[in-house]
């Protein structure tokens, strides 16, 4: 039988086990790491805000960083606190689709973001002295909105094809909604949709991958045959970024992978900690990466925290 998604009210959700005694535990530690995330991320992106020596091209692209690990954050983690304490765990239609259209956007905003920190970090240490007249508050304005926007409307086309699809189910064994999910229930999907998907989104990651590789290749070599104090710049700049981008990397791609490939033999509590790999441990990562590492943004916090330079 042909059922139009329309007409599906919700989605059983089957990657969630009986967890017995250990329930509000689990509230517990998933209630835990929410307000970790947002005490970090929040206090970056005020220090940021509040402190003017802070104003600068690569902390207005980390601070639109933050607020998108809140965003993606906030599309998961009152899910699952909800979820946590439910004997049944179901998810509406509608609170589907919004959930599959704010991981999306999540996801290609951080790669976005990734992307132009890398291309700024190119244009000052391949071009220290035209810097700022390349950098310029506009052209910034413009690289944040670009990175934003993009995602914004590129996913919204791609949740109004999902939700067109006509399914023949409604069971999504993860712990929340996702796109690939949903096409899996389709009545008619074939062969060539179900390559076709993982082939346009890695081609809009990898291109964004492909992009920031390009940028480090052209820092290496500036690296390679300048001073010492030229490499030892972009050692401390570039680090962070390049951790944060494998780490988020990593996440993303076991994701995709683990949805299409069979999983059955990896233990379920493993499968759903690292498929909530990048909703979870990016947010934290990225604070602690930063605000530890960066000198600038670690004696800006013991001033505006502690009291003390």
């Amino acid at each position: 039988m042909r059922v139009n998604s329309t007409w599906v009210l919700d989605f059983s959700l089957t990657a969630y086990f009986d967890s017995n005694d250990l329930t509000y535990f689990y509230f517990s530690v998933i209630l835990f790491l929410y307000v970790l995330i947002i005490g970090c991320n929040v206090l970056l992106i005020v220090v940021i805000c509040v402190d003017r020596t802070l104003h600068e091209p690569m902390y207005m692209f980390l601070c639109s960083l933050f607020v998108n690990q809140l965003y993606g954050s906030t599309g998961l983690f009152p899910f699952l606190l909800i979820q946590a304490l439910s004997d049944v765990h179901t998810i509406s239609a509608p609170l589907c689709f919004l959930q599959i259209y704010c991981v999306y956007t999540y996801v290609q905003i951080e790669f976005c973001n990734l992307a132009v920190m890398s291309y700024d970090r190119y244009l000052a240490i391949c071009f220290p002295l035209q810097y700022h007249l390349l950098m310029t508050p506009s052209k910034i304005m413009k690289l944040i909105a670009l990175t934003w926007l993009f995602p914004l409307i590129e996913s919204a086309v791609g949740i109004v094809v999902i939700a067109f699809l006509q399914l023949c189910g409604n069971i999504i064994n993860k712990v929340y909604c996702d796109g690939f999910s949903i096409a899996k229930l389709s009545c008619s999907i074939s062969t060539d949709n179900f390559f076709k998907g993982i082939v346009y989104m890695l081609t809009v990651i990898l291109g964004i991958i492909l992009l920031i590789v390009y940028t480090y290749v052209k820092i290496l070599r500036v690296c390679f045959s300048g001073s010492k104090q030229i490499r030892q710049k972009a050692v401390s700049t570039c680090t962070p970024h390049l951790a944060s981008l494998l780490n988020f990397s990593f996440g993303c791609f076991f994701d995709v992978f683990q949805s299409r490939l069979d999983t059955s033999a990896v233990p379920i509590m493993l499968r759903v900690l690292l498929s909530l790999y990048f909703l979870t441990c990016q947010p934290l990562f990225n604070p602690l990466l930063y605000g530890l590492n960066m000198s600038k943004i670690r004696r800006v916090i013991q001033l505006f925290v502690l009291g003390k330079p």
